[in-house]
């Protein structure tokens, strides 16, 4: 019998030497460059006070739009959140097998900013006049929407649960 490949074994399963190999590690940073004590319980403190100042949307629906067809095979996927300032809907259109293409509508929407966040970027864009806004070329994984309405001096955004797309 061969040995195994590297692309092998970079894509096979996590097996028990792994295992011991990360728990090593762990144990070795955990050593030399140890967490602040404290360090935890303050970002949670500030991610606690950040989402007392933000709206927190609902799920409201969720679903394949029924005979639409995509090149990967999956549907159309609608989505609709709401708060109590602000309405949102969202199709995301598969374009590729890692690919989507978000279409959304905020109600009422004019110059509301939105922002895609997602596990390794985040993009920013304005809803025109009816509220419309687009997402090109996003990643598939997990998501989640900010929305900044306009015209206010101090605005409360509103944040929506995270989605997978």
């Amino acid at each position: 019998m061969s040995k195994p490949s590297f692309d092998e074994l970079a894509n096979g399963a996590i097996d028990d030497v792994d295992a011991e190999l990360l728990l090593r590690t762990a144990r070795m940073f955990g050593t030399l460059d140890p967490v602040p004590p404290g360090l935890v319980d303050r970002i949670n403190f500030g991610l606690t006070l950040d989402a007392l100042h933000a709206e927190i949307a609902e799920l409201q629906r969720s679903g394949e739009l029924a005979g639409v067809r995509a090149e990967t095979g999956s549907g159309v996927q609608t989505v609709t959140f709401t708060s109590q300032t602000l309405t949102t809907m969202i199709t995301v259109t598969p374009t590729s097998g890692d690919r989507v293409r978000i279409d959304g509508w905020i109600a009422p929407g004019s110059g509301v900013t939105v922002e895609l966040r997602g596990r390794a970027e985040s993009r920013e864009t304005a809803a025109d006049d009816d509220g419309r806004f687009v997402f090109d070329d996003v990643p598939r994984g997990l998501a989640q929407f900010v929305l900044r309405p306009a015209g206010e001096a101090h605005p409360r955004p509103v944040v929506t649960p995270a989605i997978e797309i």
